[in-house]
């Protein structure tokens, strides 16, 4: 390594962010860049240690202590390619992934480990901004054609890769968008789409083509597919909303975060979208359910609408501010969190169940009922005892339900395709990738359930290896997961 001794010298430093009175009022990403000095100082912390863990923490095998090492020495352009080498996209793992390698990041184990995440983004910032990035165009074509269903973060891997490989790829899309949750999921100040839209354009020079508007099983049917294609990926993401069954569900101002999210995604693409058709949290009392990330988009979503109050609620305990005993390095730290959008304004509230959605007399959500509970591990498995006369009521207009997805959406593609499902109702499949229907294949949130978007690119490439194995009989490309 370039310092030995920067961990030792320097501490770990904030990711910079953009002043919360300042952000609140537009929908910019919310991250400032880092000075290349610090950033430069930042790097030099990573250790030099025996074993990289960081490398076991990243699904996608990010050559970690490489480009820390190549940007301390001011190497940005070897650095760009070392991260290329395992990761198609880092500017959204830079952005978007919650770094499970600083968790397993041997500094750690009694300091605050490596900034990885914020070196990440910077190298491929700083790529963009030299025209590093370019196109790779294969010499060779092979004449095959693959179609990828879903255009997320798995899909969009998968097909960058087999079409470097010189195989035809068409990604199928039935949104009017090329993304996915990249493109409606995630909020305008979290990831600025335009970093979407230039890997797109990238892709599309690359020779892969884009459909929008095709919904498979629907309006482009199966046989259709199979006929035109050699090997069909399945990459639909984990997309059935997890609902909640207790009284007054069906009252006005209940949504499921992604009707939210998915309405201001598209107003800041610029479609036109009256008042009336949108879900507003405008001078409202908004109640999120879920205290996870798709909570917090939400919740920054609320605050730059104008929301008077917002709830975030979460069934579990607070989680400690360090590392329990039960929770030792290199776990995954579950430690108490604070995101850019909660520092903007919430109250998080921990260790309620929703009891009931109180009318107002009209059809109108007014307030939730809730009541305190306490976690019982019982022979290894949760469950929650509520706490006798700890009922209270918050006030409500809006409430939003973030409680992750239940997995794939079932009717329609699977079903029409007679592909097996797993015990938890995700499409299986084999250690090639494939599901039961012979050149059908699956990667992503549609096969893992919900997870991370490092989970997705990882696997999108891992899927590619597979179908490029299947169809030219071995493969050189790589394969981060088994």
């Amino acid at each position: 390594m370039g310092k030995v001794t920067g961990f030792i010298e320097s501490k770990r430093a904030k990711q910079p962010y953009r002043p919360v009175a300042e952000r609140l009022k537009d929908w910019k990403q919310v991250m400032a860049p880092w000075p290349v000095e610090p950033l430069k100082t930042q790097a030099s912390r990573c250790m030099d240690c025996g074993i990289p863990f960081c490398h076991e923490g990243c699904p996608l095998g990010n050559l970690i202590p490489d480009w820390n090492d190549l940007v301390y020495r001011d190497q940005w352009m070897e650095a760009i390619e070392r991260l290329h080498a395992t990761n198609n996209f880092p500017e959204f793992t830079g952005a978007l992934c919650p770094a499970p390698c600083e968790g397993a990041c041997v500094l750690g184990i009694n300091d605050d480990p490596v900034t990885i995440k914020a070196v990440e983004l910077s190298i491929i910032d700083k790529a963009w901004e030299n025209g590093w990035i370019k196109p790779f165009v294969p010499a060779i074509r092979t004449g095959k054609k693959i179609a990828v269903v879903g255009s997320g973060p798995a899909g969009l891997a998968a097909a960058q890769q087999l079409c470097r490989a010189g195989h035809e790829v068409t990604v199928f899309e039935r949104d009017d968008r090329i993304g996915g949750l990249l493109r409606y999921g995630i909020p305008e100040f979290k990831m600025e789409k335009n970093q979407l839209d230039r890997r797109l354009a990238q892709m599309t020079t690359e020779g892969v083509r884009f459909e929008t508007g095709k919904n498979i099983g629907v309006n482009i049917s199966i046989e259709k597919l199979k006929q035109e294609f050699d090997a069909v990926l399945l990459a639909g993401g984990s997309c059935d909303p997890r609902n909640l069954s207790v009284p007054g569900r069906d009252l006005r101002g209940i949504h499921f975060a992604m009707e939210y999210l998915t309405l201001q995604n598209k107003r800041c693409e610029g479609d036109v979208i009256a008042d009336d058709k949108m879900i507003l949290a405008k001078g409202k009392h908004v109640v999120i359910i879920g205290g996870g990330d798709t909570g917090a988009d939400c919740l920054g979503t609320a605050n730059r609408q104008g929301a008077l109050t917002v709830h975030q609620l979460e069934i579990m305990p607070k989680p400690p501010l360090a590392r329990s005993q039960s929770n030792p390095w290199p776990e995954w730290p579950q430690i108490y969190r604070v995101a850019s959008a909660h520092e903007e304004g919430v109250e998080r509230v921990y260790s309620v169940s929703t009891r009931r959605f109180i009318d107002d007399g009209n059809g109108q959500v007014k307030e939730l009922e809730l009541v305190k509970v306490e976690v019982k591990n019982k022979d290894g498995k949760l469950s929650f005892e509520e706490a006798a006369g700890s009922e209270f009521r918050i006030p409500c207009d809006l409430v939003l339900f973030a409680m992750g997805f239940s997995g794939p959406e079932k009717n329609g593609m699977l079903e029409q395709l007679g592909v097996k499902l797993t015990d938890r109702g995700n499409v299986a499949r084999d250690s090639n990738w494939m599901t039961n229907v012979k050149g059908v294949f699956t990667a992503g949130d549609m096969q893992r359930g919900q997870s991370l978007i490092v989970w997705a690119i990882a696997e999108g490439r891992s899927a590619a290896r597979g179908i490029d194995t299947y169809l030219m009989g071995s493969s050189d490309l790589p394969a981060p997961v088994a």
